[in-house]
């Protein structure tokens, strides 16, 4: 099988992280009238707001957004920001693909009951604001985006965020919480799963620096198959699993050309040959389109790297979104350890 062009790989890459989802129907649903804390237990006494007054944020396009007061009937367009507002105790009144978010982000639980707006790319903006929204969360790297653009027709604010940057990952993602959380009057439980985060992270670290681990070198990929070819996307540099990775102590073996934002390439399977030794992980969620691993499994060359002759070529859990929150990430940190130093 011939190496896919990069030029081809990173186009397909800018559509990322959709392009792996189920997309969600654009019925919407009956949101209940009041907002109510998430399903966690830590979230069962709502005392998480902690401001009341006028809120004034900057957001990731560097526009100035202004609450009267802190936003309590939010809608959400994209599932990492879904599962941050549910972190800081809030459940949205709209979400953008919840069926997609339920498969692919366990992190945090969306309860039944919030309206249904279709597509993350293409909501349905009658049920987005049959809603009632006092904010609209959305994910955009430039302010021609064509949501942002429908969206300034109605008269709600607006917060963009970015959903990845891979100058700096993890920052990034702890960034866009406390942004979100400063438009909720929650910055003070932002601080609270911040600082759980850290110590996720430090314990991670502790407990890989503890363990006899055959390599410290590793790469993370999910795929699909596509015109009865695989595509193989590893999370290079940059990429946020791939940061967690290597805060811990690992080394990401990907070295190729990733984009800027997500630190996603692309290969076939070839391509992973050049990866030498490196343990294998990949996703443990099963695409409702197929398996990709099935696929690999058929494969002469697949059979044939390190990893997988000496069976260390491992799945992380379902449901770990790895382009996700603080939860999300602590999802990843643990799914490292278990995986590896178990």
């Amino acid at each position: 099988m011939r190496t896919r062009s990069m030029t081809a790989a990173l186009a397909a890459v800018l559509l990322i992280p959709s392009a792996l989802a189920a997309c969600g129907t654009s019925d919407p649903q009956t949101a209940d009238e009041t907002p109510t804390a998430n399903a966690s237990g830590e979230c069962a006494d709502d005392t998480t707001v902690t401001s009341t007054g006028p809120v004034e944020v900057t957001d990731a396009l560097g526009r100035t957004v202004t609450l009267d007061a802190p936003a309590q009937r939010v809608a959400v367009l994209e599932w990492q920001q879904i599962e941050d507002v549910l972190t800081l105790c809030l459940t949205p009144v709209a979400v953008a693909d919840p069926d997609g978010y339920r498969t692919w982000d366990t992190a945090e639980e969306l309860p039944d009951g919030v309206a249904d707006v279709g597509l993350r790319g293409e909501p349905n903006l009658d049920a987005l604001f049959a809603a009632d929204p006092d904010l609209v969360i959305v994910e955009a790297t430039a302010e021609d985006d064509p949501v942002i653009a429908q969206l300034a027709e109605y008269d709600v604010p607006v917060l963009a965020t970015r959903g990845a940057d891979a100058a700096d990952p993890v920052q990034n993602m702890l960034d866009t919480f406390a942004m979100i959380a400063e438009t909720l009057g929650r910055s003070e439980r932002a601080d609270l799963v911040a600082d759980e985060f850290q110590a996720s992270l430090d314990e991670a670290k502790q407990q890989i620096a503890g363990a006899e681990l055959t390599s410290t070198e590793f790469v993370y990929f999910d795929g699909w198959v596509q015109g009865g070819n695989v595509a193989i996307r590893p999370f290079g540099q940059g990429s946020l699993v791939g940061e967690l990775g290597e805060a811990i102590g690992l080394t990401n073996a990907w070295t190729g050309e990733v984009d800027p934002a997500y630190g996603l390439g692309q290969t076939d399977i070839e391509g992973m040959t050049t990866v030498g030794d490196a343990t294998l992980l990949y996703t443990g969620t099963t695409d409702p389109a197929g398996s990709v691993l099935t696929e690999l499994e058929k494969n002469e060359i697949w059979a044939s790297l390190p990893a997988v002759e000496q069976g260390r070529a491992y799945a992380f859990p379902a449901g770990i979104w790895t382009f996700g929150g603080p939860r999300s990430s602590q999802q990843v940190l643990d799914a490292y350890v278990d995986v590896l130093a178990s």
